[in-house]
């Protein structure tokens, strides 16, 4: 039985949070929170995780969607960073999510003969210096074989390619993901809960003031983790004395685009004059982004512009035989990064490793890295916060820790014909749920045994994870439903906005919404919609 994340939960959670204290509060539910309060959790530490939004809101679902070493980084000769990313992938496709990463395939076209030994060289060394044997090796193609692999490559640019390979995955899934293997673990998790400030005792921090559902609750702990990435600069200013580290955002940009507009088999990469351009394969969907310029407004208001879009599609026409426009793409998403301040003007040379430091005694903040050694942070965060808490605590048990929905998913992958069948689903639509949820599909094949009608299709998803989304999986309003627990949001252009009410009809019963609540609901979400697509 996988944990429920339910409203009574939810419920449950808030009385906890003024009742109890924790060893460890962990502030920030992206992908590092949520797997530093699994990396505590599973430890034997009681511990509280609290987002001052929604699981992923921010920067963790709005990403490449790749588990990957970085294959750039080699020439920038950041070779740890590569060498420990790897490792990561390896566990994840192995052991720890099977179900939700997966490897895929990359064309990398070479403009010149020499570049083939150069990068040849580079790949090779990427395909053995950390995560050997979890992907296939790379090869080289001719620009006979990189015609058949990319028919709408335009070949007559390239001497050819070469063919690697690395990791992809839905971030929003994986963030909500470890939430629930930490809730599982025993942490008490909270969305819609924003610290207000740092509270002191004894001349340490010893918790946070909490906004839930609009009053105020005094969360005590023994020690408070900040996780916030792009905003943690807003929590260092909580704390008095100079801050350990600034953080400086750099915009992302991706674009999708129907699968029909571009024909050929994995993703590709291609270098750009100041880093690289992906076309990832993403269901129904090509990603193609993405964009790595400096930031310097309001987080949570970061959007793709019509200049992010120009350059995205110019810099892929240059690869294509028939060119994209405009008109051709069906949706947009822009997400921040989290990169540690340095020197450097140009975000694109900033380092993407990560620090941990404490301003002051009981307080730790850890900020930078990639999404890839998500689980390297959490457990380097939490091995300093648990450092003189007067006990021994367990090393970190995260490398070997499958999440939620792993365990059981090989074998049922391998008999999806028979769940089909007894399900009454397409196989591509059982093997779909697989690759979302893992064994824990039996409880959104539950739903649909007790009400049929929810195997309704509903922008290309089951009406059966809509309410699966506010059962299980913690959502709270449309917007959850639409960009995080389904993509719908970043599917389309109208971000959902013409199956809102759809939607809202399937989550209102379990919200418990009034027929007034439910139509509030759909007009915030199509205002914000609207917002969102100018």
């Amino acid at each position: 039985m996988f944990a429920r994340l339910d409203p009574a939960r939810r419920a449950d959670a808030v009385r906890s949070l003024g009742s109890t204290e924790f060893d460890v509060l962990v502030v920030g539910g992206g992908v590092v929170g949520a797997g530093a309060a699994l990396d505590a959790a599973s430890r034997g530490l009681s511990v509280a995780l609290v987002e001052a939004h929604d699981w992923a809101a921010g920067t963790s679902s709005r990403s490449s969607k790749l588990v990957h070493g970085g294959l750039r980084y080699l020439e920038q000769l950041e070779f740890k960073l590569v060498r420990e990313a790897l490792k990561e992938r390896g566990l994840l496709l192995r052991r720890l999510a099977p179900h939700l990463v997966r490897p895929v395939p990359f064309l990398f076209p070479l403009e010149k003969q020499w570049e083939r030994a150069y990068v040849g060289a580079g790949v090779l060394l990427y395909d053995t210096m950390g995560g050997a044997g979890a992907v296939p090796m790379h090869r080289h193609l001719s620009r006979g074989r990189m015609a058949q692999v990319g028919p709408s490559v335009d070949v007559s640019k390239f001497a050819g390619a070469i063919r690697y390979y690395d990791a992809q995955m839905d971030d929003a899934r994986l963030v909500l993901t470890l939430v629930r293997t930490a809730a599982q673990h025993g942490a008490t998790v909270l969305s819609r809960a924003r610290v207000t400030s740092l509270l002191r005792s004894g001349g340490r921090v010893s918790g946070a003031r909490v906004s839930v559902d609009g009053s105020l609750i005094d969360v005590r702990a023994r020690r408070v983790i900040s996780a916030t990435g792009v905003w943690t600069d807003s929590l260092n200013a909580m704390s008095p004395g100079r801050p350990p580290f600034h953080v400086r955002m750099s915009k992302g940009v991706h674009v999708l685009v129907d699968r029909s507009k571009i024909q050929l088999d994995g993703g590709l990469i291609t270098r750009t004059e100041k880093s690289v351009l992906f076309v990832i394969p993403w269901g129904r969907y090509w990603i193609i982004g993405t964009t790595d310029t400096a930031y310097s407004g309001d987080p949570a208001a970061v959007s793709a512009t019509s200049e992010d879009v120009s350059y995205i599609l110019d810099h892929v026409n240059a690869v294509l035989r028939s060119p994209l426009s405009v008109d051709d793409v069906v949706g947009t998403y822009a997400g921040l990064r989290p990169l540690l301040d340095g020197a450097s003007g140009d975000t694109a040379k900033l380092s993407r490793e990560h620090a941990v430091a404490q301003p002051e005694p009981g307080f730790f903040v850890i900020a930078g890295g990639k999404y890839t050694t998500y689980r390297v942070m959490a457990a380097d965060v939490v091995n300093s916060a648990v450092s003189g808490l007067g006990r021994a605590v367990a090393p970190s048990l995260t490398a070997r820790l499958p999440l939620c929905g792993a365990v059981g998913y090989h074998e049922l992958w391998a008999d999806r014909a028979r769940v089909a069948a007894e399900s009454g689903l397409p196989t591509s639509t059982v093997e779909r749920l697989l690759r979302r949820h893992g064994s824990a599909v039996s409880d959104v094949l539950a739903l649909i045994a007790q009400d049929p009608s929810l195997s309704a299709d509903v922008a290309g998803y089951l009406a059966a994870e809509i309410v699966y989304a506010v059962t299980h999986e913690g959502a709270l309003d449309l917007e959850d439903v639409l960009a995080r627990r389904t993509r719908i949001a970043v599917e389309h252009l109208d971000q959902g906005a013409s199956v809102a009410g759809q939607v809202a009809d399937l989550i209102a019963g379990p919200l418990g919404w009034s027929g007034a609540e439910r139509d509030a609901a759909v007009l915030a979400y199509r205002e914000y919609a609207e917002m969102a697509a100018r």
